[in-house]
Order: C-alpha cells, then structure tokens, then sequence
C-alpha cells in the first residue's frame, strides 16, 4: 500500500531532516505503508487516485495550507504529531475551514494510534475505491410499500461510482424453467443434510427454490453482477417459490443479495461488504422494547455461514415454499443502513445480540439485539424499515467510511 503524505514545513524543505524530526512515526506507518514525502510545491507528482495525506510538519504553516486546500482529498485530513507547533498550526487550519463550512479532522495522539487511525482512514479510502463500477441488479421492481426507499440511480452513481441495473423477471422465469431437477438434486440433498432441521415444508419446495438459485446465479453471472435485490413477492406468485434460499446462498458466496427490491437495503449490504468483508443480515424491526433498550430484528433469509444452526422452514407472510430460520451466538453485533434518495444519510449503533427468539408472529429468523445507543431511533426518526445487522463491532470503521464520504448520522 502506498501513503504519499503531502508536507507542509516552515523554511525550506528537506526530506532527510523532515522524516529525521517525525522519524518515530514514520517508522511506524512504514510498518503498513509504502511511504512517499512529498514537499506541497510538488503534488502535480502523485499519481492520480493514490492514497494522500496532508502532514503539517511544523508551526507557521497555516497559509500555505490554506492557499494549497484544493490539491487535498476532500474531507481534508491533517495529520499532525505535535512535533515543532503542529498540532498548534493543525488547530489553526481548522478553525479556519471549519468557519467556510469546510469538513476537515486532525489526526493526532500517540503513535501506535495515530497509526490506527491513519489505517482505518486507508481501508474506508480502500473500501470506497472498489465500490466504483460496481453493478446491483434489481430483479423486478421495488415493492410497492417501500415509500420511502428510493434511490435515484444518477445521484448514486455520481456519489458512490455504483449502477443500479435494472432486469425484467421474466429472465428469471426463462432460466428456472430451463433447470431440470437432476442438475440441483445433489446441492438440495447436500444443503438439507447441513440443515438441523426441516419443518413446515417438502423436498419437493426444497428443488423448487433450489432451482430458483440457480436461475439467479447464472442472472448474476451473465449480467456481471456484484450484488442482487429480488422483488420476492411478485417470484411467489409466478413461480409458487421463494427466494429466501437464493438470497442465502448468494451472501455465502460473498455476492450481496436482499429482500423485496430495497434498493437503500442492497447498497448498505454492499457497503458492509466492502469495509469489513463480511455478509450482512437484512431484516424488518419487528418489536422495539424502550424500557428494556432492545429490538427484534426478523427476517426469513439469512446467510447460513452466518450462524451455529439453521432450521428449513416455509415463507412466514405466505407459509409457502423455501425460509431460513438461522440461529446465531449470542455476542456484539453492528446495526447499520444507508437511507435517503442520495443514499447520503446514515444509521449506526453498536449492540449485543441476546437471543434467538422463535415467535410465530414474525419472520423465521430472530435475534433480540440490546443497543448502545437509544433505541427510540426506530420510533421518532428512522431511516426506513429494513436495517442490515454484523456481526462483531465495526462502528468505527463504518463511521470513518460514511463520514469520509460526506454523509449524515440519523439519530
């Protein structure tokens, strides 16, 4: 990986005596980094898209930070050590920026965390750059309650660098009528076998929504998808199966793929994707305790690889077909979404997942999750229904990306 770390330094600029006087911190940012010095008079250098920083090397260097701002990433990020009136001279320049309405952070503090921050800011810079060209097919069209889950496919791309596609369902229904039973009877078996359970339906549903995932990878594989959202109830009417299998084994497989259409929903599960390289849960807030500080988060799908059991159920809305009840350990989660029409606000709160609760008035899959922060969110200002759950802690590392990108905690 290559930092190139813009310097700003009072006098004249030598490189030998810059990096002798920050020495400390340079060595520890070589530990991860191929580290670049260059003086601020010689940006036109570095190559375009690479990964920069600027480094306040000194006090007495507020103007020409000022006069320079344009050849910075932006939001500005000023890395100061302390060392020769820095950190005086970052405090300065961010006043400044600040009074025009200009977003700009200092990072500062003892080596070992400067060098964590720098890293976080590297992997939401890193996350953001392999989201560029990144294709989301929409199959079908959004379910008609989704109101308020719009995207509006320019902004995104112009934001984001992403394409929404949009596929008729009919190539869908032309590949799963063209899948015969003997080319998914194994992977049924196979897939039933790993299963602690199978209640509520047949293996004669089991073939069906097998047969659907096929259908939907060679649709992913042949439209270069890199992440998937399925109008699930207009399949269930057509076809007599469900999706919830596919959309499973789609997040196993590392490509991101969601329930009814939610174009918000698919986009913050290919964010997750991209900061913290794992599969996410999509789910409805289904029950939300005050009191207690809790929610259930429901759904009939999730990625096998996700949890300890899994039990083959049918469709909660339609008993029909193919849902996964999936049971996970209890342990620290991640909630997470990015909501508006710009996909420019989101949500984020850190929690611990309680219990795997098995009531017959919600979505197969159930996790009562306790937050870290208020849960009144869900009731006075929410981002919409549908909310993407991880697993560990990864707050700092989504907050870094969603502010990096200019966008709006909901609170």
């Amino acid at each position: 990986m290559n930092l190139y770390l813009i310097i700003f330094t009072s006098g004249s600029y030598k490189m030998e005596q810059t990096y002798q006087s920050h020495k400390e911190l340079f060595m520890a940012l070589e530990q991860h980094f191929t580290l670049h010095l260059v003086n601020h008079t010689e940006t036109e250098s570095i190559p375009a898209n690479a990964y920069k920083l600027a480094f306040i090397a000194s006090g007495g260097v507020e103007d020409a930070v000022i006069r320079n701002f344009s050849s910075l990433p932006y939001p500005i990020t000023l890395l100061a050590d302390g060392l020769n009136n820095s950190l005086a001279a970052a405090l300065e320049i961010s006043a400044c920026m600040h009074n025009k309405d200009m977003k700009v952070r200092i990072i500062h503090g003892q080596v070992a965390d400067m060098t964590e921050q720098v890293l976080r800011h590297h992997k939401a810079f890193a996350a953001k750059r392999s989201l560029r060209g990144k294709r989301i097919g929409i199959i079908g069209t959004p379910a008609p309650w989704l109101v308020a889950s719009h995207v509006d496919y320019l902004l995104a791309s112009q934001r984001w660098g992403v394409n929404y596609i949009d596929i008729p369902l009919q190539e869908v229904y032309k590949r799963f009528y063209a899948i015969t039973d003997d080319e998914i009877g194994l992977e049924a078996s196979i897939f039933a076998n790993k299963a602690k359970a199978c209640q509520d339906t047949t293996p004669e549903e089991l073939l069906k929504a097998m047969r659907l995932y096929k259908a939907i990878k060679q649709l992913c594989i042949s439209e270069k998808l890199d992440a998937v959202t399925l109008s699930c109830f207009s399949l269930i009417k057509q076809l007599k199966t469900t999706g919830c299998l596919a959309l499973s084994l789609l997040n196993n497989e590392g490509i991101p793929a969601g329930c009814e259409g939610d174009l918000q929903a698919i986009m913050t599960m290919l964010m997750a994707k991209a900061v913290t390289g794992q599969p996410s849960f999509m789910g409805n807030p289904s029950f939300i305790d005050t009191k207690r500080n809790e929610l259930l988060l429901a759904h009939c799908t999730i990625a096998t690889k996700m949890v300890n059991d899994f039990i083959i159920r049918d469709h909660f809305e339609t008993q029909s077909g193919i849902a996964i009840q999936g049971m996970m350990h209890e342990g620290d989660v991640t909630l997470f979404k990015c909501g508006s029409e710009c996909l420019d606000e989101y949500y984020l709160a850190e929690g611990y997942l309680t219990e795997n609760t098995n009531l017959s008035t919600s979505c197969r899959t159930q996790f009562k999750i306790k937050l870290n922060k208020p849960v009144s969110y869900f009731l006075t200002n929410p981002l919409g229904n549908h909310h993407i759950l991880l697993q560990g802690n990864h707050a700092a590392e989504l907050q870094e990306f969603m502010q990096q990108n200019r966008c709006k905690l909901r609170e």
